[in-house]
């Protein structure tokens, strides 16, 4: 995996809504002196200016526009239609098409007035509208570049008795490096010498770093512990397993991105309005008997006013009040189809390591064994005197616990690691052995068991080789896991939870958070089709997680929520992203999104109220009358719709997480 398209995506977003910016303003420079030379706004502003020649400086203006200004939108009509997906693109690049069309031929004979002010004020408000869309939206997918991110950038050969680094690229197949305490693992690959301590969370999601020696398999991008370890590789490139997780996520983001935006479904619907009642007006007028420049103007006329300005503002601007609004209380919105969806979900997945719970270890019982007559206390202040000399996770737990519960650590002498079994060391004098319970049975020593023993890590303390008491660690259960299940579960939601732990850990954490389902046991690669038997299921699927290991997952549900304080790559994956790592939040998430929906709901039916009123008089329904809608009102009315729709946009609010629908 090189990094050559590194950077590509985000900065290709900021190129367009740059792009989109300068177009704007520039727009709006020439748009000045078309308005100021329009005789139709002159008469509503009271002045005159006329000069011989003024329409044909008009005409060169409104060519620069229609050409630089309209680029975008006619671009996007070519690409809409060649797709056979006309949208809001089609819809602007007609409009703006018939009303240049027009006018030209106005400027040069045709009896008529011209509509450049339309084209001019139609493409000026598109870009703004288009532009504040793309603005309020994060980048698109900063997500492949996190996954390369997370490979270091160099590498220690060995080569004989010498050391030399190398860039990753250059890693071959074979290859034996160094890999030193705390650095990368650069490649996927096998320990030849040495072991240590492997945190693999950010490609498993699993907390506690795992124990890895000779002749075990290690993944690029995890991080090594306490030891110096020699690797002899065997996956780079296409082979490694990041690399596999980079195609996965890349697939279903493409298949994810052929949702439609609301605003694209009702442009479609526009575009087929405009045309049927374009072609059905002049076709009328003409078999009425009317000349063909009479005709044609009642068609153009028609056509311009059904691309409604109204329109091009009342989604971005609605899209752009949400997602400043949601920022605020801690959702960072990636994808907007994704959000506007929300309103469908039916069932969440929730990863349970860093998701449900904190995803750290920490001590959640310390039992003293009858007739040993050593109280928790000593127990506990033993047993982190010693662990203070561990580099171990679990050691280090028991101290930090130790240091809460406000208890002084004593000295100890010849504190001695047994790799992979435990620690041991005099303290105060006694002989301290703290051990797993493997270690404990071989040397013969029977274990008081205790209920859902595989649910959490215990260790056991010796003091001069009587079996004592013992330490219980486990991950604890975020505070706001359970009010969250709960509140979905009102909404009509179903909960499901998967995780790579054991049954027993799974069904416990289960039990306690009420949730409907769990998939235990399930291999990073695997929760993606989990995911994906869900929906086959027909379910409409959301998926909350934090690690690397879950961004295909994240990437194949119908939408992906990411927890803030898990990897850059969750979070980039995502189409959500919640910063505050709150479960609670995804409640309010799925409010706010159903009042954003309601919202751009509104907008629409208020942009196109404007046309089922203006279309038919523009077309002349009522010319018997000796009534014609005339350009000035439906400018107006254009105007009002356009005001209506931005201030509407403003009243959207924030539900509050507890308020029911």
């Amino acid at each position: 995996m090189q990094n050559h398209d590194h950077h590509s995506h985000t900065d290709h977003h900021r190129m367009m809504i740059k792009d989109f910016r300068n177009r704007f303003y520039f727009s709006l420079i020439l748009t000045i002196p078309i308005l100021v030379l329009t005789p139709l706004i002159q008469d509503l502003f009271g002045f005159s200016l006329i000069f011989p020649g003024s329409q044909y400086i008009v005409f060169v203006l409104a060519t620069i526009l229609y050409i630089f200004g309209g680029w975008p939108f006619l671009k996007g009509l070519y690409d809409e239609l060649k797709s056979k997906n006309p949208g809001m693109m089609t819809l602007i690049g007609m409009a703006i098409t018939v009303a240049f069309g027009y006018s030209t031929a106005v400027t040069f004979g045709l009896s008529g007035t011209p509509f450049y002010w339309e084209l001019a004020t139609l493409i000026a408000i598109m870009l703004a509208g288009h532009w504040i869309e793309m603005a309020s939206v994060v980048g698109a997918s900063a997500a492949l570049e996190k996954l390369a991110r997370l490979m270091p950038s160099q590498a220690h050969r060995k080569q004989g008795d010498h050391i030399e680094d190398i860039a990753i690229d250059q890693i071959g197949k074979g290859d034996l490096l160094v890999i030193k305490a705390g650095e990368k693992i650069p490649a996927d690959g096998q320990i030849k010498e040495g072991s240590s301590y492997i945190d693999e969370s950010m490609l498993t999601g699993e907390s506690k770093p795992v124990h890895r020696e000779e002749g075990d398999k290690l993944i690029g991008g995890s991080i090594n512990g306490d030891g110096s370890i020699v690797l002899q590789v065997d996956g780079v490139g296409e082979d490694a397993y990041l690399s596999k997780i980079i195609s996965m996520v890349r697939e279903a983001q493409e298949v994810k991105s052929k949702t439609q935006k609301l605003s694209d479904r009702a442009a479609r619907y526009l575009t087929l309005a405009a045309i049927t009642v374009g072609i059905v007006t002049l076709v009328a007028w003409l078999v009425v008997g009317y000349d063909l420049q009479f005709a044609i103007t009642r068609m153009a006329t028609v056509m311009i006013i059904t691309c409604p300005h109204a329109l091009g503002l009342a989604i971005p601007l609605v899209v752009s009040v949400s997602t400043t609004k949601s920022a605020q209380h801690g959702l960072l919105i990636r994808n907007r189809t994704a959000f506007e969806q929300a309103r469908h979900i039916q069932t969440i997945v929730f990863d349970k390591t860093g998701t449900l719970t904190e995803g750290t270890f920490s001590v959640t019982d310390v039992t003293s064994f009858e007739g040993k007559n050593f109280t928790k206390e000593q127990i506990l202040s033993m047993a982190a005197s010693l662990e203070s000399h561990s580099e171990h996770p679990i050691g280090k737990s028991i101290v930090a616990y130790a240091k809460e519960q406000g208890l002084e650590l004593a000295s100890v002498d010849g504190a001695q690691t047994i790799k992979g079994k435990g620690i041991e060391g005099t303290v105060d004098s006694a002989k301290v052995l703290i051990a797993s319970p493997s270690h404990v049975r071989e040397l013969g020593i029977e274990i008081p068991s205790i209920e859902d023993e595989k649910a959490v890590t215990r260790v056991f303390v010796l003091i001069d080789e009587t079996l004592v008491g013992s330490i219980t660690l486990s991950d604890t259960i975020r505070v706001e896991s359970k009010q969250a299940v709960s509140t979905l579960q009102s909404m009509g939601i179903q909960c499901w939870m998967l995780t790579g732990d054991n049954e027993a850990t799974a069904k416990a954490v289960s039990k306690e958070l009420g949730m409907d389902g769990y998939f235990a046991e399930v291999l990073p690669d695997e929760k993606q089709q989990k995911i994906k038997e869900l929906q086959n299921k027909g379910a409409f699927v959301a998926m909350t997680g934090d690690g690397v290991n879950d961004s295909p997952a994240l990437a194949q549900a119908d939408i992906g929520i990411a927890i803030g304080s898990g990897t850059d790559v969750a979070a980039s994956t995502a189409d959500i992203v919640l910063v505050n790592s709150n479960p609670q939040d995804i409640v309010t998430l799925l409010k706010f999104g159903k009042a954003t929906y309601r919202k751009m709901i509104q907008n629409l039916v208020w942009a196109t109220a404007y046309n089922v009123i203006a279309i038919p008089l523009a077309a002349g329904v009522l010319y018997a009358t000796g009534f014609i809608l005339q350009p000035e009102v439906g400018a107006i009315l254009m105007t009002l719709s356009t005001v209506i729709v931005a201030l509407n946009a403003r009243l959207l609010k924030i539900p509050k997480g507890n308020e029911q629908e």
